[in-house]
């Protein structure tokens, strides 16, 4: 039985200092810092939440940072690769602005019939832009520093790392609902859902490859949608009948997760689209306060206090 996923709901990196973490992400890229907490597992590191007007899932790219911590090492078993969906007809601005703000780039190449500027952020983190005809549809962000009508759109895709296709491809198409669509260059592509953006999993297989280890620019896990608690819960009992290790659901205040690995190493996140960041603050200010949990609210003091202090871009 496979569960299904109608795509990405986000995609979540380890990075090093905060305030270069939204210098990049909001200063360069234009995101939206829509959440600024904790990660609830460590309440004395930020989690720091970017995407669209109001962090809709399928848009958001998030952030353990770190500071001082050993940088981590790309390999089989990790996501290598961000994509970020752009409109097609912004390629052309962003290159001129990848080039006014000192950022290296390679491209734009042509893969998968869409043409795909390649960078890397502050932690070295790869991050393709992708030109889309149809980007997912997004609350573009346009108060910022980038024009709605060139903000990035939500993430397209990731690409996933592996020693060998066919177990990870088995289980996309099997359990999770995804379909094969197509290959280049040894990467075999994957979609859910709709199709298209936002709906991406590319696999290279690098046999031979080293492992990855977790670190400064690594991506820790990539998270995809499930509508509400129910349909989570039946995603749950089919990886538990298919004898996938799964942990229990655990309230994210946002949305509620679950997490596993794919037969290729990856940790894998199902998360539910509600209830989503305008919970605990106004839509007009998401992401300007620290926003702690019922359950450590009565530690904000210290939690506070131990947090590095940045600004916004």
């Amino acid at each position: 039985m496979n569960v299904g996923t109608s795509g990405l709901h986000h995609v979540t990196v380890i990075s090093g200092e905060p305030q270069a973490t939204v210098d990049f992400y909001a200063g360069v890229l234009g995101l939206r810092l829509v959440k600024r907490t904790v990660n609830f597992d460590d309440p004395y590191t930020y989690h720091l939440y970017f995407g669209d007007e109001r962090g809709s899932p399928g848009t958001i790219v998030t952030f353990f940072p770190w500071p001082g911590a050993g940088h981590g090492r790309g390999g089989t078993g990790q996501v290598n690769v961000i994509s970020l969906a752009i409109p097609q007809t912004s390629l052309g601005w962003w290159l001129e602005r990848l080039i006014s703000k000192g950022v290296a780039h390679e491209g734009p190449t042509k893969r998968f019939g869409n043409q795909v500027l390649s960078i890397k952020d502050q932690d070295g983190i790869a991050l393709d832009l992708v030109a889309c005809a149809s980007p997912a549809p997004a609350r573009a962000w346009g108060g910022g520093s980038v024009p709605a009508e060139h903000a990035i759109r939500g993430v397209f895709g990731v690409t996933l790392w592996a020693e060998a296709l066919e177990p990870t491809a088995a289980f996309l198409t099997g359990i999770m609902g995804f379909r094969t669509a197509g290959s280049e260059d040894n990467v075999h592509r994957f979609e859910c859902g709709a199709g298209g953006a936002g709906t991406v999993a590319d696999v290279r297989v690098a046999a031979g490859f080293w492992s990855a280890a977790m670190g400064v620019g690594a991506v820790h896990h990539v998270a995809w949608r499930t509508a509400d608690d129910d349909s989570q819960l039946a995603v749950r009992g089919s990886l538990m009948d298919a004898g996938i290790p799964v942990t229990p659901v655990k309230n994210r205040q946002y949305f509620r997760s679950i997490y596993f690995h794919e037969p290729g190493g990856v940790l894998f996140e199902i998360a539910t689209d509600a209830p989503g960041f305008a919970t605990d603050e106004p839509l007009e200010t998401l992401g300007t306060m620290l926003m702690l949990p019922p359950w450590l609210e009565p530690r904000r003091a210290t939690i506070e206090g131990k947090l590095p202090s940045f600004h916004s871009a």
